[in-house]
C-alpha cells in the first residue's frame, strides 16, 4: 500500500509539472479506434495490433490503441489549438507482441502529449528546448519525492546531455546500440539521443521508428542511468512530427508508400493538420525509476507468464 500511495504521488506531481512547463491541457482520449484509417500508431511496423469486431459496428474491425501519436495531432487541429498550446492525456494500450521482462509489460501506460508549433520552429533548437523542460519536470518530481521519502535519494544530474545516434556510433563503433546507451548514460547520468529511425553510417539502425509520426532528423529518446538496475533506462520517446516532405521521404525509405492514401496521411499531405511536437513519457517507467523498483510489475498491474511470477517470488519482488 505504501507503494500504491507513492505511485499516485509521483503521477500527480509530474503531471502538474509537465502541464505547467509545456502549457498543456489534459483531455480525454480513446482506448479503441476504427481499423484502416491510419490513425492508430503501428510502432515499428511489425507488431500485431489487438483488434476485434463489435456487435453494433458493421463491416469494420476495432483496434486497441498502441499509442496516440497520430490521434493527438488530429485532435489539436480539431479542437482549434494554436501555436504554443498543447494537450496531454493518460494513454493506456495493449501491446500483444511485447517480450515480457522486468522493463516490458504488455500493458502500456504513459503520458501522451502533443503541442502546436510553427513550420519555422521545426528545428533542433525547439526539440532541445522542450526536452530540457521535460527533464526539469522529472528532476522536480525526484526532489519532491525525496522531500517526503528521505530514502529516495536524488541521482539525476542538473542538466541532460545531448548527442545524436550517429555521433554515438562514431564514438563506440564496436558496441551495439544498447551497449552505447549504457556507456553514455552512465557517463552523463541523463542523455537525449537524437535522430533515431534512419540507417546509420554502419548500415544499421540505432532503433526502429514508425515512418509516419516522428521526423527522424528531429526526434530522440530521454534516457537516464538507473543505478538500481545498473543500466540505461528509457523514460520517453519524442520528437517534432513529420511535415509533408519528411512523411513522403520516410514512407519511401520504409517501403510504406501505400499508406499515403489513408485518412491521417492524406490530411497531413493536404495541409489540414498543424505542425506539432510530441511524445510519450512512460508512467510506470518513471515510477520505477523514482521509487527505485527493479521490476515494472511492482508499479503496475498486468499479466505475467509463470516463469516471471516464479522468479519474482524467489527474489521477494511483489507484483501488483
Amino acid at each position: 500500500m505504501h507503494t500504491e500511495i507513492a505511485i499516485n504521488e509521483v503521477k500527480n506531481c509530474f503531471e502538474n509539472k509537465l502541464s505547467e512547463a509545456l502549457n498543456l491541457i489534459k483531455v480525454s482520449t480513446p482506448l479503441v479506434l476504427s481499423e484502416g484509417n491510419g490513425i492508430n500508431d503501428n510502432l515499428n511496423g511489425e507488431e500485431r495490433i489487438v483488434s476485434f469486431d463489435a456487435l453494433d459496428i458493421k463491416n469494420k474491425r476495432i483496434e486497441v490503441v498502441q499509442s496516440l501519436a497520430k490521434w493527438k495531432r488530429m485532435a489539436l487541429g480539431r479542437y482549434g489549438f494554436t501555436f504554443g498550446e498543447g494537450l496531454y492525456t493518460n494513454m493506456n494500450a495493449i501491446r500483444r507482441d511485447e517480450v515480457l521482462d522486468n522493463l516490458h509489460s504488455m500493458y502500456v501506460d504513459q503520458w501522451d502529449w502533443e503541442k502546436v508549433i510553427s513550420k519555422e520552429q521545426r528545428n533542433l533548437h525547439t526539440l532541445r528546448t522542450e526536452v530540457e523542460k521535460i527533464y526539469q519536470a522529472i528532476k522536480a518530481t525526484e526532489e519532491y519525492m525525496h522531500k517526503f521519502h528521505s530514502d529516495l535519494e536524488p541521482v539525476l544530474p542538473n542538466d541532460i546531455y545531448f548527442i545524436s545516434a550517429q555521433e554515438l556510433e562514431i564514438m563506440f563503433p564496436q558496441l551495439t546500440p544498447k551497449e552505447r546507451e549504457d556507456v553514455i548514460a552512465k557517463e552523463h547520468g541523463a542523455v537525449f539521443i537524437m535522430q533515431i529511425g534512419d540507417v546509420l553510417a554502419s548500415g544499421e539502425k540505432h532503433d526502429g521508428r514508425s515512418p509516419d509520426y516522428d521526423d527522424w532528423t528531429l526526434n530522440g529518446d530521454i534516457i537516464v542511468w538507473n543505478p538500481v538496475l545498473e543500466k540505461a533506462f528509457e523514460l520517453s520517446s519524442m520528437g517534432i512530427r513529420v511535415d509533408e516532405h519528411s512523411l513522403l521521404k520516410q514512407l519511401k525509405i520504409a517501403n510504406n508508400e501505400d499508406r499515403a492514401v489513408l485518412q491521417y496521411h492524406k490530411s497531413l499531405l493536404d495541409g489540414k493538420l498543424p505542425y506539432t511536437i510530441g511524445g510519450g513519457i512512460g508512467q510506470s517507467r518513471l515510477c520505477m525509476f523514482l521509487l527505485k523498483k527493479v521490476h515494472i510489475g511492482e508499479v503496475q498491474a498486468s499479466v505475467w507468464n509463470e516463469q516471471i511470477i516464479k522468479e519474482c517470488q524467489e527474489s521477494n519482488i511483489t507484483l501488483l
